[in-house]
């Protein structure tokens, strides 16, 4: 999947016809391994075939699985006798406060309080 990713986004910047080796170059910059043997039998099977034919067909068959379902089951109904401590674990919930972790503190690690 990320081959085909990479050799669609390499189509949308403009390369209508990406080889082997700029899916291999475009997937290293970003630091991913390249799998050769999946990669090859990629551009062997896109090999010739025009890429909007190709969109379109896989469209259609997306069609025959159909779209979205039902929504989802119902609430079932409340139980009789428990109903005073459901109500009394809600309060308790809403009480709750968040923990102060120190002001400031940098989500990755830094805390010089800098630009991004």
């Amino acid at each position: 999947m990320k081959h085909l990713a990479a050799y669609l986004l390499l189509v949308l910047g403009g390369n209508d016809s990406p080889s082997a080796d700029d899916v291999t170059k475009a997937l290293s910059a970003v630091g991913v391994e390249v799998d050769a043997d999946r990669l090859a039998a990629m551009m062997t099977e896109l090999e010739g075939k025009d890429l909007n034919e190709l969109m379109e067909a896989g469209k259609e068959e997306l069609a025959k699985f159909g779209g979205g379902g039902g929504g989802g089951g119902g609430g079932g109904g409340a139980a009789g006798g428990d109903a005073g401590a459901a109500e009394e674990e809600e309060k308790e919930e809403e009480e709750e406060e968040e923990a102060d972790i120190g002001g400031g503190v940098d989500m990755f690690g830094g805390d010089d309080g800098g630009d991004y």
